[in-house]
């Protein structure tokens, strides 16, 4: 099966456990982030992949070879750590051929090379130059060109654009998902936030603070049908009802009946229940409103941030929060009573 593998991969500290049971098949050529709170496991995950770090347990394959004990240099991995890790003493090209001067490549073929990469990473012309002469996203592309100059079979990046301002840093993510397709090599990004994972991957792979993978999929699938609450919780905004199964397609959520998409497989009636609804899927109108899906309170709190419009609705204890385009803002404001739908197809049940 061509691709990377990792089965039943476990990394422990002594009695500190950092990646439990991680089984993964990520294809050739795809664009994979690793998502999850600090602590989670995901750099470590990296790094076991990278040759850096050997598993407790598992193995790593790639193309259906077990390179679990082949050491980092043998791996033929390029990789952009965080803290960049330039030589300051070195020029630009220097710095990017360091790795083919390593593998005893002529001075001639590293020049030719790096003047390669630097034109594809835009940096043409800036061969001779410091590294200190550089601004922060200029370094990022750097780095960028010296890992992919030996034309690695894996592309591994950790959380490399995280130092850099927010704009600067949209345009580098861009521009890095834009030089991934180009090269079509398999590219690993860890990462901790949620817009860079789901704008710029084929695959996500969400991670949770027990060290585990709760979820790997599309970004949009994840998004629309997360795994558990966790995933539902930590990828975007959403609202988080406890309830109880009470049919095939229902669930009951205090005094509603919220009629669902569909229930998990082997869900009896009365289990317990989470039932996550995107805000942007929940349309509010003003006044009280009675029937299946729709949860009635006082609008506790209006925000307008210009580009979306967001209602907080009291539900006798239970907050409601719901997302509009300012064209489609509800006719109500803070102190009303309104009415919040919830439609089916958006009401994603979990279980507790």
């Amino acid at each position: 099966m061509s691709g990377l593998t990792l089965e039943n991969v476990a990394k422990s500290y002594g009695a500190v456990v950092a990646v439990r049971d991680v089984n993964l098949h990520l294809p050739d050529g795809q664009f994979v982030c690793f998502l999850g709170p600090s602590g989670c496991g995901k750099t470590t995950l990296l790094r076991l992949i990278a040759g850096l770090e050997k598993p407790s347990r598992g193995r790593i394959l790639l193309d259906d070879e077990d390179i679990t004990d082949t050491p980092a240099h043998k791996r033929n991995f390029g990789m952009v750590f965080q803290s960049l890790a330039l030589f300051p003493h070195m020029t630009v090209g220097e710095n990017v051929g360091y790795s083919l001067r390593i593998r005893k490549t002529h001075k001639a073929a590293r020049r030719q090379r790096a003047r390669e990469l630097l034109d594809l990473v835009k940096l043409s012309g800036l061969i001779d130059r410091h590294i200190s002469q550089l601004s922060g996203g200029q370094q990022q592309r750097v780095a960028m060109a010296r890992a992919l100059a030996i034309e690695p079979r894996l592309f591994l990046l950790d959380e490399p654009l995280s130092a850099l301002d927010a704009k600067l840093r949209e345009d580098m993510q861009l521009e890095l998902r834009m030089l991934q397709q180009r090269l079509t090599v398999t590219t690993i990004l860890v990462t901790h936030d949620q817009r860079e994972a789901m704008t710029m991957s084929d695959l996500v792979v969400v991670m949770g603070p027990d060290n585990r993978v709760h979820q790997m999929d599309s970004p949009l699938e994840i998004y629309r049908n997360p795994a558990d609450t966790f995933v539902a919780d930590f990828i975007g905004t959403s609202n988080l009802l406890d309830g109880i199964s009470s049919g095939s397609r229902a669930v009951t959520i205090g005094d509603t009946r919220l009629e669902v998409a569909d229930l998990p497989d082997g869900m009896t009636p009365d289990t317990k229940v989470t039932v996550s609804v995107r805000p942007e899927e929940i349309h509010v109108l003003p006044g009280v409103e009675k029937g299946d899906n729709r949860m009635h309170g006082r609008v506790s709190f209006v925000r307008d941030v210009g580009s979306s419009v967001e209602i907080y609705l009291d539900c006798n204890g239970l907050q409601i929060v719901s997302q509009s385009t300012p064209k489609g803002r509800p006719a109500v404001q803070q102190g009303d009573q309104a009415t919040a739908v919830l439609p089916p197809a958006a009401c994603v049940v979990l279980k507790s």
